[in-house]
């Protein structure tokens, strides 16, 4: 198990009865089991805005490097990134 460690930690009155309504509702045992769970989803989503950010810088470099210089917008260069985000969680989900 891994070591824990406390810490003191400031919140707005709508996010402490947020966590204390789901410790009440029985859906956590405490305000700690809560926060990990928030973390958990905080770090996933962490990680899948940094998958798209280099998505998107190899999006760029490949246009950079295809030599066809031309107007692109931001959103087209947004989307290919995501087609390409999209068929690797496939790809990644068929390994399952």
């Amino acid at each position: 198990m891994p070591s824990e460690a406390k810490l003191s930690v400031t919140l707005t009155e709508e996010m402490a009865a947020m966590i204390g309504r789901a410790v009440e509702s029985g859906d956590y045992a405490s305000a700690s089991e809560v926060v990990r769970e928030a973390l958990r989803t905080w770090k996933l989503q962490r990680g899948q805005a940094e998958q798209e950010r280099v998505l998107l810088r190899d999006v760029i470099a490949r246009s950079i490097a295809s030599g066809n210089v031309g107007e692109v917008s931001a959103e087209t260069i947004k989307a290919e990134g995501r087609a390409l985000l999209a068929a690797r969680r496939t790809v990644e989900k068929a390994k399952v």
